[in-house]
């Protein structure tokens, strides 16, 4: 499974890139609005930083804003992957785009049937929002197996992108469905390496060497 990290803040991202697990990033308005600084800007920055697809939204919501939108987005660099909402202009905007041979992420999916339209639109990526879906009353996981088994039904090459990851479980399970990337905040991410087995190992291991009074 892919792992992409849903933030703009950079010293975030270096990090984690330089752990060798970073396949690609995740943005939007919010998380741009948040870090405080020039839309254009971060995700030029961003995209030097990872060589994997970067997600960059369009903020208009019909199709001739969307297109004109896209069009500034994707000269930022070649990574840029042009993010758009599931809606009848962002299908229509997707299918345009994909066509010319652009990545396109179609986001606030929260139901198998919105994922198949993605596909049928020739969608990159689809991103259904696990923990909005668990907040309504639904189960997210279900909503990743629904996809799953569509998109394998008829060889979709869409690539299920599931977000709104909250904890380390949400990962763990997506990684048992078969979804093809997972999105993240960086806290999430860094936590999946927490063990308190592993803790206590590295623990006992150095109280050991202490006791040799040995030093490398």
């Amino acid at each position: 499974m892919k792992f992409f990290v849903d933030t703009a803040e950079i010293k975030d991202i270096k990090e984690l890139a330089a752990t060798g697990l970073l396949d690609g990033v995740t943005t939007n308005p919010s998380l741009i609005a948040k870090s405080g600084r020039d839309f254009l800007e971060v995700t030029k920055e961003i995209c030097s930083i990872v060589d994997g697809p970067v997600s960059a939204e369009v903020i208009a919501l019909d199709h001739e804003g969307m297109m004109r939108e896209a069009e500034i987005l994707r000269k930022i660099a070649d990574n840029v992957c042009i993010k758009v909402p599931l809606t009848i202009d962002g299908l229509k905007t997707c299918k345009a785009l994909t066509s010319d041979g652009t990545k396109v992420n179609v986001t606030l999916c929260f139901s198998a049937n919105q994922a198949l339209l993605a596909a049928k639109a020739g969608a990159s990526f689809i991103s259904p929002f696990i923990g909005r879906h668990d907040d309504n009353g639904f189960d997210g996981m279900d909503l990743i197996r629904d996809i799953r088994l569509i998109y394998d039904n008829y060889a979709y090459e869409t690539e299920i992108l599931a977000a709104s990851i909250r904890h380390g479980v949400h990962v763990l399970e997506c990684a048992r469905i078969g979804a093809d990337v997972m999105t993240a905040p960086p806290a999430v991410i860094k936590g999946l390496v927490k063990h308190v087995l592993t803790d206590k190992g590295i623990e006992g291991f150095m109280a050991d060497w202490a006791k040799t009074g040995q030093s490398l």
